[in-house]
């Protein structure tokens, strides 16, 4: 069957290799040198590149670009960040989300393990999250938590690659949904805290594993926030 969408081929084939790692944190890329590589024209390729910097996976460098690096000082920033967004959202979402939302949220939490993929997991926990901002009626905390996850998307991959960790994140979702049936502000903000300083427990986990096949492939990663946390 011949692709009718050359850019989404594109895009779908250089977010598999940033994700899986064979496009390093920190490497240069020209549009140039992936026409061979990739097998197309450089307009198609631009075009996927800058769908992948809308998703946080690369930046502009210069004339070229960059895979984002692993920063852990700035995931250590995000991390307090979102605490304070997402317990915000918990607080004005609660008075002014109908029931029926709340349940499609809950529903949303336990979707998650319909097909125990990483990539569905990953989608599901940001509709998760994305929704439960949406619930709060406030566009600026809205836009701040989308720009956020958007950064992190990566390395959040990292962490939903185990089953165990994906289980984990479909429990905590919906403990967090419970607690806003149950019409209960602070257990749900509890829940909330426990399911992000989970998360940042998970992914110091994910990234301390693979940190020796890092090293050795010359992968930098910069920073020290996540142990000094």
């Amino acid at each position: 069957m011949t692709d009718l969408d050359p850019e989404a081929s594109l895009h779908g084939r250089l977010r598999a290799s940033i994700l899986g790692l064979d496009l390093a944190p920190g490497q240069r890329l020209s549009e140039r040198g992936l026409e061979p590589e990739l097998g197309a024209s450089r307009t198609p390729i631009r075009a996927a590149l800058m769908r992948l910097e809308s998703e946080g996976l690369v930046r502009r460098d210069g004339r070229g670009w960059l895979v984002a690096p692993i920063d852990l000082d700035e995931i250590a920033q995000i991390a307090e960040f979102r605490e304070l967004v997402e317990t915000g959202a918990v607080r004005l979402a609660l008075p002014r989300a109908r029931r029926e939302d709340l349940l499609a949220l809950a529903d949303l939490a336990d979707s998650a393990d319909e097909t125990g993929t990483p990539e569905h997991s990953l989608h599901t926990g940001t509709s998760f999250h994305l929704e439960l901002a949406h619930l709060a009626e406030n566009a600026e905390l809205f836009a701040a938590l989308q720009g956020i996850l958007t950064r992190l998307f990566r390395t959040r991959w990292l962490e939903v690659q185990s089953t165990e960790s994906r289980e984990r994140v479909r429990r905590e979702h919906s403990a967090i949904a419970a607690a806003l049936l149950a019409g209960d502000a602070d257990a749900a903000e509890r829940a909330l805290l426990e399911h992000l300083r989970g998360t940042h427990d998970r992914l110091a986990l994910a990234l301390g594993s693979r940190r020796r096949e890092f090293a050795a492939r010359g992968i930098p990663i910069d920073g020290a926030g996540l142990a000094s946390r």
